[in-house]
């Protein structure tokens, strides 16, 4: 009887708010399909519906991995997520490294992942672009401090260290025991490295003294070792030396006010009267053609970056419109918006694609340096188009840190810039693919 009477003023209300006889008239003149889909739609009332999950890999690119590839990428991925994510923004804003990450980084066991030898893995360069761009996705600065750990520093005494440097360092920097950090460029030399850096180094019998300063050196405010290049005054050419922490004469800066990978420690170093043992000279760097050869394997390891990045933003954006309402109902149902989202995504498929094939080359020992300039070209313009997108559907929430997009919108700036401009990487492939060289 109390549901009868609660029916009763139900209807009573529903009354008073529309003309029950026309809605009726209404129903009346309703075909069958018409009807149904009425039915469907006032079934449907109430039930919250199910969307598609958000992920950025619209190619299923990471489900061709083999079993254990797949099994530690997602194993990043929880890392990243769980012990990343939670704290990123707030040192991002402070431009503070979580030192406290470290050990956490070093339990995963991937730095140095495609070396042989030395504690590390010897898997593939693809799997090593893939985990690039799981840390980029959560955070670029993270992605770029491991990159400069593992590909960098770990790459140049991999390829150009003496067994004796491989067997002192390697194993430790793999572990995470010391940190590394690489100082090619300079107050004054940035694109112009190759041909010719300020830092002057002269050797003394079996000293080495080197006179200086580089800029924008990654992890140089904590590091144990420091990979310098410098130019030996006795014969021009370019040549490598592991620089200890502590050694009499190096002074770093930390650089502020950055607006991009805050949480990056980027130092200016300064080198006066720095003596070097001939011992920690890279016994297999004689000029700048060897250091290209880290540059050329890093380089893919940036393009990676860029599309980590890209997803981030891409991800976070989506989410975003699924559940900002305007006007009663969800933007992402909105035109203009879903041609944002597609068009994003566009970019970001064909930029995962590119990359994978890239590291690919690279796993097959045909990669020049041509193909890694123009991935870093193509990803890190492309990414920034799709953050530009992304803070673009998040209105004036796409400047707020914790909707985590302002902060890939930034470092895509970084990203854009180093391991060569788009300018100098544009001007590699023309020459490849033209003959001519046009650089100065």
């Amino acid at each position: 009887m109390s549901s009868f009477f609660a029916n009763v003023r139900r209807a009573y209300k529903l009354f008073q708010k529309v003309d029950i006889g026309e809605v009726l008239g209404a129903v009346e003149r309703m075909d069958e399909k018409q009807l149904n889909g009425l039915m469907k739609m006032l079934k449907s009332q109430g039930k919250k519906k199910e969307l598609p999950p958000i992920d950025g890999d619209f190619y299923d690119l990471g489900g061709s991995l083999p079993p254990e590839d797949r099994e530690l990428q997602l194993k990043v991925r929880q890392f990243m997520e769980t012990e990343v994510r939670p704290i990123v923004n707030d040192h991002w804003l402070r431009a503070e490294f979580p030192y406290e990450l470290i050990p956490k980084l070093a339990q995963l066991n991937i730095c140095g992942i495609t070396y042989e030898g030395y504690g590390c893995a010897g898997r593939t360069n693809l799997l090593e672009g893939i985990l690039a761009m799981e840390m980029a996705r959560v955070d670029t600065s993270i992605a770029t401090f491991f990159g400069v750990q593992s590909g960098l520093v770990m790459g140049s005494i991999y390829l150009l260290g003496s067994d004796a440097q491989k067997q002192e360092w390697l194993p430790q920097l793999q572990q995470f025991r010391k940190i590394g950090a690489f100082g090619l460029t300079e107050p004054e030399v940035g694109s112009a490295v190759a041909g010719g850096l300020t830092m002057e180094a002269k050797r003394n019998g079996d000293t080495w003294v080197l006179n200086g300063q580089k800029k924008w050196i990654g992890n140089a405010t904590f590091a144990d070792v420091i990979i310098i290049w410098a130019r030996d005054v006795d014969d021009d050419q370019v040549k490598g030396f592991l620089l200890r922490k502590g050694t009499p004469g190096l002074h770093v800066e930390k650089m502020e006010d950055k607006m991009a990978l805050r949480i990056v420690q980027n130092g200016l170093i300064t080198l006066n009267n720095c003596e070097v043992q001939e011992a920690d000279r890279l016994q297999h760097a004689h000029s700048f053609k060897d250091t290209a050869r880290v540059l050329r394997m890093t380089r893919a390891g940036v393009a990676w970056l860029a599309v980590g990045c890209a997803r981030g933003a891409y991800e976070s954006a989506l989410d975003y419109t699924r559940t900002r309402k305007q006007f009663g109902k969800p933007i992402a149902s909105f035109q203009l918006i879903q041609n944002h989202l597609v068009e994003m995504l566009s970019n970001l498929t064909a930029t995962q694609t590119l990359v994978f094939r890239l590291s690919q080359l690279q796993d097959e020992g045909v990669l020049n340096d041509e193909h890694a300039s123009l991935a870093k070209v193509f990803c890190s313009l492309r990414t920034r188009d799709i953050v530009s997108r992304a803070r673009e559907v998040m209105g004036g929430n796409g400047i707020l840190l914790q909707y985590n997009v302002a902060r890939f919108v930034a470092d895509a700036e970084a990203i854009y810039s180093y391991e060569g401009t788009k300018e100098v990487n544009s001007l590699i492939v023309g020459r490849a693919i033209t003959g001519y060289s046009a650089f100065v």
